[in-house]
């Protein structure tokens, strides 16, 4: 079996991981939106000092990836494990900014706390594990390691 069988296997879809695949595209457009429009400066002081990106364009861009994963969360069901794998890698490449604002203690989104920042940090895995979760990765992963079950 190949490394694409994994990314392109169909798993079912229950219930809940639609309303997880679902509620995270729209959580996505919303946050996407909100980059481009009302919380752009409140995003820009997440963008680490070290990046050598201007953090306008760093927010902008990340804006526009959000709305792109939420639409593709909702529509393209057909490639769901990509996209959540996807929406995963994203998740994990924004990490650094949550680091960054709790590092250097940055007051953004009522995180006016170095305790606030801290236990934010901790949601970035929720997010990672809501991607995979709703996107049937792990039954997919599941059916790749036994092949059998394919059969």
């Amino acid at each position: 079996m190949r490394y694409w069988d994994l990314l392109l296997f169909k798993p079912s879809e229950s219930p809940i991981s639609f309303i997880l695949r679902i509620s995270l595209g729209i959580t996505l457009i919303s946050t996407g939106r909100s980059h481009l429009t009302h919380s752009r400066e409140e995003f820009q002081a997440q963008v680490p000092t070290w990046l050598p990106l201007d953090p306008d364009f760093v927010v902008v861009t990340s804006g526009i990836v959000e709305i792109i994963l939420g639409v593709s969360l909702i529509f393209i069901f057909k490639y769901k494990v990509i996209v959540g794998l996807l929406t995963a890698g994203f998740f994990i490449a924004i990490f650094p900014g949550n680091i960054s604002q709790y590092v250097n203690g940055i007051d953004a989104f009522g995180l006016n706390t170095d305790r606030d920042r801290f236990l934010r940090l901790f949601f970035q895995p929720v997010f990672v594990i809501w991607a995979l979760l709703g996107t049937g990765f792990f039954e997919a992963w599941r059916n790749y390691k036994n092949p059998s079950i394919l059969s």
